[in-house]
This record gives C-alpha cells, structure tokens and sequence, in this order.
C-alpha cells in the first residue's frame, strides 16, 4: 500500500511543477504526516525534491537548475556578509584553506585579510579576488570553466588534491533536510564539495536559516561530518 502511494505521488508530481504537501495529502486522502513519510522516503531515494511545504519531480537528465552566480550574489546579500565575517574567526595566518563557488565564499574572500595563507579553490570570482593579496598564495583548481556558475570543473581534482594538505574547507550548499542530508543542485559543484569535505582536517558550512529542511538534486554528504555550522546567529557547534 506505501509502495504504490509513493507511485502515485511520483505520477501526481510528473505532470505539475511543483505540488503543494496539503494538495498531496488531499488527492491522495491521507493525513500530511503520511504524505511527509512518504516524501521523505522518494527524496532518500533521489526522486523528488522538497521545498518549504512542497515537492516537485527530480529530472535526472536535466540536473542543471542552480541559479547563476550574479543572482545568487543579490539574494539575502546582508546575511551573507555576516555569515562570511562570522567565518573569519576560523582562519588564521599559515594555514591551507580551501573555499567552493558559493556567493557566501566570495563574501569571505572579499573580507580575508592580506596574511599569509595558501587558498584551493575552483570559483573565478575568488581567484580574481584573492589576486589582489600579494601575500596569499593562491591554487586554483583549473579545468573548464562553466560560465555559468563561474566556476571551474577540473575531472582530475582527485589527483591534485594528493598534494595539499588542507586545514579548513568552507562552504556553502543549496539545502539541509530533515534528515541532515546537504544538497548542491549542480553534479560537479557537489562533487568538488564531497571531496574537499573527506579531505580537509575541519569544515564550516555557510548557510543561511532559509536553507534548512530544504533539498536539492545532488546530494553532498551528512551535516555531521562538518565541523562547524555559521547561520548568521550564534554558531552552532556539530
């Protein structure tokens, strides 16, 4: 009986863009606990993607619907900047920091101070930042650049990072689940993300209050293996 629910949920949701989790429960005539349960389980299972009360289909052969970086940039501009100083506190001269292409990380990089420190990152706004700091010594990580996030996507990053020992990864991701799964809605942008996380000696991830219980296409990893959360608020320790 759950199996063909969840089916019917899935044929519901492939001919609407998104559906409301009240309408779900109504056409289907369950309770929204129920429907929750099994919205739950089809995200587990890469399937559908949840939002604020509401889910629609994930289609795998398009997974490309992140926001351009120039928008991403506008939107909650202020808490960003905050989120970014709250960061600051982390970094401190010598160390080996590795930053992904959020707009939050640009944020950070715009406050970083002129002190010695080795950067990683594959965003080229922050490359071009960090080369206004002639005692930062800046890695990118090269390959093609997707304009469009602009950022690059390096299919050996594997292999460069054998060399470098990094001592904090910041990040940011499009959502947290329920579940404390951490969602990216580009595949090399959450692949970049997984493997600095497995690698660095600590993490922070950047986010704001609006992306938890939230999803996405790809998924990173599990919030417990970050270090540290900033939000903008006191920070909350993992």
């Amino acid at each position: 009986m759950k199996q063909r629910r969840q089916q019917n949920i899935v044929e519901l949701l492939r001919n609407c863009d998104w559906l409301a989790t009240d309408i779900l429960a109504e056409k289907l005539d369950v309770s929204k606990e129920t429907i929750r349960r099994d919205l739950s389980a089809l995200q587990q299972q890469g399937k559908i993607l949840r939002q604020h009360g509401r889910a629609r289909l994930i289609h795998p052969k398009s997974r490309d619907g992140g926001e351009p970086f120039g928008a991403r940039l506008k939107s909650h501009y202020g808490d960003k900047v905050d989120i970014a100083r709250h960061a600051l506190d982390w970094i401190s001269e010598g160390m080996t920091i590795a930053l992904d292409a959020s707009s939050t990380c640009f944020q950070l990089a715009r406050q970083l101070p002129n002190i010695e420190l080795t950067v990683f990152t594959n965003s080229l706004p922050i490359c071009h930042e960090m080369a206004r700091r002639d005692r930062i010594t800046l890695i990118c990580s090269g390959g093609t650049l997707a304009r469009k996030y602009r950022c690059y996507v390096n299919p050996a990053l594997v292999t460069q990072l054998k060399s470098l020992e990094i001592d904090l990864f910041i990040f940011s991701c499009e959502g947290v689940d329920e579940q404390g799964t951490m969602w990216d809605p580009v595949e090399h942008n959450a692949a970049y993300k997984a493997q600095l996380l497995s690698r660095a000696s600590q993490s922070l991830l950047l986010i704001d209050k609006s992306k938890f219980q939230r999803s996405s296409e790809v998924r990173i990893g599990m919030l417990s293996q970050v270090t540290q959360v900033i939000h903008g608020d006191p920070v909350s320790r993992r």
